[in-house]
């Protein structure tokens, strides 16, 4: 036996007796340490100002640049989960953890090595290409095993993992600071040494979530749970795999659902904190500011538990219904509470609308089992989260450039926005018509002999 054989799906079967409740802390390690991409932006301002050090010089990078680090690492966040769920459903949660930490990890080293010699390409390369390729293998890592493990409970268990990756930046950027804070001296911002103590931290707890991690054994259910064998509404007890999936309309309205539901909330999140300064502008200084954004992380991170076991309640659909029109009343009241001076109940409004934006990532998984079966959720979850790439560029460019336009035709900044809320409002619109068009997959694309053993 090889010391790689530890890595392997059969070494991690969980003994008989084995509490099912050790798993969803194993998930947390992953989640919480990629969700440190939502904190990048702590070095974008520090990135600009390598060589000038207190200001930017001429052959610094510009903050546009910078900016797309975070792009690029989402782009390959998407593209890597696509291409690799089916390979992460055949080998285990273990292997999978144990390449994210690799890559996550690996991805700050070659960054280092990027800003220690200044090529922004490098840091593309790391961060974004090698690091996003962690993020896309760690986030689907853990999905199928434990909705395996809660299959009374699918949208709960994936929140409670899903959850951590919204929560992962409230550790990540004031550990990132103060990180730089320490190393940093007369003639550096201690990036460098920053990036290689982050990608140790992360890359450790990540490799330990991966060692503690269990699957359970063939034909395991828990306690008192009696496995329907009678499919319900929209909650099938067949099974359809990643290629055929990709042949139905359910996987497109439900890439559009997840898609049209991250595209709104990812521009707010995106522009949070010149948003509010500009919306009350005076009263809402930097400081404020960087507040809010911190009130928004708590809602998408809270959400996502929240609105992922309502959903084993209400239902998979009926909560993205809920996600949609309970959106387009909060995008449109937004700019009538900003015009009512109201800054408490402005801030309410984003804080619910980044709940729902949290809440779709974690109700996502336990709606892709519902309508294609578990045994090969993990590759399709992969394949939908390429709609997480297309909204990760489309969201903040829609908030960006319609901004601009607004001002560039005479509009206030403070007003600047409204135009940008109604659309997104009309987003919304759209993505509950494709959830309503969602339907059971037709008979024809089911496999043809189920496993006792899901």
């Amino acid at each position: 036996m090889s010391a790689f054989d530890f890595l392997n799906r059969e070494n991690t079967v969980a003994p008989t007796g084995y509490n099912r409740w050790l798993v969803p802390p194993a998930a947390l390690c992953i989640h919480l340490c990629i969700g440190e991409a939502y904190a990048f932006s702590v070095f974008n301002l520090p990135l600009t100002k390598l060589i000038g050090i207190t200001k930017s010089a001429p052959a610094d990078w510009s903050l546009a640049d910078v900016g797309w680090i975070f792009s690029v690492a989402i782009v390959f966040l998407g593209l890597s989960a696509a291409f690799s769920g089916a390979w992460v459903d055949r080998v285990g949660p273990r292997k999978a953890m144990t390449l994210a930490a690799f890559c996550f990890g690996g991805g700050f080293m070659v960054a280092a090595v990027g800003v220690s010699i200044h090529s922004l390409l490098l840091i593309f390369l790391g961060y974004g290409v090698l690091g996003g390729t962690g993020l896309g293998v760690g986030y689907i890592s853990p999905v199928r095993t434990l909705m395996t493990w809660f299959p009374d409970r699918p949208g709960m268990a994936t929140g409670m993992a899903i959850m951590g990756f919204g929560g992962g930046a409230m550790i990540a950027a004031p550990l990132s600071v103060l990180l730089m804070h320490h190393y940093a001296t007369a003639g550096s911002l201690g990036v460098v040494p920053t990036f290689v103590t982050l990608g140790i931290i992360y890359a450790a707890f990540m490799l330990f979530g991966g060692v503690i991690v269990r699957v359970p054994g063939a034909g395991w259910v828990p306690a008192g749970y009696v496995a329907s064998t009678v499919a319900q509404k929209l909650v099938t007890t067949n099974h359809v795999a990643a290629d055929r999936a990709m042949a139905t309309p359910q996987f497109y309205l439900i890439w559009l659902v997840l898609f049209l539901n991250v595209t709104a909330g990812i521009g707010v999140l995106s522009q949070a904190s010149p948003m509010i300064q500009e919306m009350f502008h005076g009263q809402v200084t930097p400081l404020t500011a960087a507040g809010f954004v911190g009130f928004l992380s708590l809602f998408n991170m809270g959400g996502r538990f929240f609105w992922a076991s309502l959903s084993d309640r209400l239902g998979r659909k009926p909560t993205y219904f809920v996600f949609f029109f309970l959106g387009i009343v909060l995008y449109i009241l937004v700019p009538h509470t900003a015009l009512l001076g109201s800054i408490s109940l402005t801030a309410l409004c984003f804080g619910v609308i980044l709940s729902m934006y949290g809440g779709g990532f974690a109700t996502l998984p336990a709606y892709l089992r519902d309508i294609f079966g578990l045994r090969h959720v993990g590759a399709i979850h992969g394949r939908t989260l390429t709609a997480w790439s297309a909204a990760g560029v489309m969201g903040p460019v829609l908030v960006d450039y319609i901004r601009q336009y607004q001002i560039g035709q005479g509009v206030a900044k403070a007003d600047a926005y409204t135009v940008t809320l109604y659309i997104m409002a009309g987003l919304l619109l759209v993505g509950a018509i494709c959830n309503a068009l969602i339907s059971p997959v037709d008979a024809q694309h089911h496999e043809a002999i189920a496993s006792a053993a899901e």
